[in-house]
């Protein structure tokens, strides 16, 4: 009778017949002490396992299992465990429901995609818009410096009036209501495309866009109506009330609580039409559809849409104040001290003017970028718009090019919207003024 330690003669691995094999289960498991003998006359006992006693997938379980757990020294996943799968990334976005960090790296990938096109356009612009608040910041300044060196009398009052003060930055407001109006739908033309990793040169960008422009100035014309009634409304009836000779107190607090009303009133618009223009030259809409559509988009995500619209123009305003200070610091020395002789005059005038288009030649693109990627992210969570982007990246992987097809998938009418992560289409209609 033996004892569990001697062995039989005959056996190739020199162990006792009624022993398991050597390598049956492995002593070494993670899961046994180590240099633990097995207990004389019965098999070594299974490893412990930490998950209900379940034995560890065998080498030869079906490919479509979990691999076996492989703890480290200090611990590991769970058993099982594989990492989701990369999102697909053909372009400046990975082809997924995007993140605040997606959002505003596609915005500056725009730019660094295809810098020739999109900071040559937006140059071209800011200039436009810079331009005429250059003109009346130097003349502001000229007036100040008479006015310090006692010669005020010899210019007159009106050199403080309010044209003067005002009138240069009245006339870039109207020509940024042009020029930003067909640059936002121009670089929502190259987003559409820098999407799938395509470049658009500015020739193409503005044949794709022309036909849109109407469109354009059509949702302008009607925001800035919605926006201004209830403004003239306000200002209206506190002239009223103080023509009525209503008391000041009274009159002062009610305007403080609607002008309150009007902000709250003006964010929330805003924020529910500032898809409207990505719709229109993305989907080629009409003003009112797009307008309604944006409205539609925005349902379920108004306050995430609504903190990154308010974090871009925080993250916009703070980018043109740093890069335009220098030159406009400049030019108010310069406007300041120069006697008011017509040499200081241009000098101050250029200096601010090259400081203003440097800083809204980098914030313009940024920001049409970021409404555009939150059109692209309020498709995809409300449509699931993303299954449909992955299949055109795809097949443009195995062709090797990104076709000018491609500009027709975000129109939903070539491109049926299915049913998104909501469980809405997108397509239906939610309550909307328009």
């Amino acid at each position: 009778m033996s004892d569990g330690h001697g062995s039989t003669p005959g056996t190739p691995s020199g162990w006792a017949s009624n022993q398991p094999p050597p390598y049956g289960n492995a002593p070494g498991s993670p899961w046994t002490a180590p240099g633990a003998p097995p207990p004389p006359q019965s098999p070594p006992p299974p490893p412990q396992q930490p998950y209900g006693g379940q034995a560890p997938p065998q080498p030869q379980a079906p490919h479509d299992q979990a691999p076996p757990y492989h703890p480290g020294p200090y611990g590991g996943q769970p058993h099982g465990y594989r990492p989701p799968p990369a999102a697909l990334r053909p372009g400046i976005i990975p082809l997924r429901p995007l993140g605040l960090g997606d959002i505003l790296d596609g915005a500056i990938k725009l730019i660094r995609s295809n810098p020739k096109t999109v900071l040559g356009l937006s140059v071209i612009v800011a200039a436009l818009g810079a331009i005429p608040v250059a003109i009346g910041q130097s003349a502001l300044l000229t007036g100040m410096s008479a006015e310090l060196d006692g010669s005020a009398a010899s210019i007159g009052p009106q050199s403080t009036d309010f044209l003067s003060q005002y009138g240069g930055t009245l006339i870039s407001y109207a020509v940024q209501f042009i020029a930003v109006t067909l640059l936002t739908g121009v670089l929502t033309r190259i987003l559409g495309r820098a999407v799938f990793g395509g470049r658009t040169t500015g020739g193409e960008a503005w044949r794709l866009t022309r036909d849109r422009v109407p469109t354009l100035f059509g949702l302008v014309v009607v925001s800035m109506l919605v926006m201004l009634l209830p403004l003239a409304l306000i200002f209206a009836l506190l002239w009223v009330l103080a023509s009525a000779g209503a008391d000041i107190g009274s009159t002062v607090l009610l305007g403080a609580v609607l002008v309150l009303g009007f902000i709250a009133y003006a964010l929330f618009v805003t924020t529910r039409l500032a898809l409207a223009a990505s719709v229109a030259v993305l989907e080629r809409r009409g003003v009112l559809a797009s307008l309604r559509r944006s409205w539609t988009l925005v349902n379920g995500g108004f306050w995430r849409t609504l903190g990154i619209l308010l974090l871009t123009q925080l993250i916009a305003g703070l980018a043109t104040t740093a890069l335009s200070f220098p030159f406009t610091l400049a030019g108010a020395f310069i406007g300041v001290t120069g006697e008011t002789s017509t040499a200081s005059q241009i000098g101050a005038a250029v200096l601010i003017a090259i400081g203003g288009t440097i800083g809204a030649m980098i914030t313009y693109p940024f920001q049409a970028g970021v409404q555009g990627l939150l059109y692209a992210d309020r498709r995809m969570r409300a449509e699931a718009f993303d299954l449909v982007l992955q299949t055109a990246a795809i097949e443009q992987q195995r062709q090797g090019w990104v076709h000018a097809s491609a500009d027709d998938l975000w129109d939903p009418s070539i491109t049926p919207a299915g049913p998104g992560r909501d469980g809405r289409t997108g397509q239906g209609a939610p309550w909307s003024p328009f």
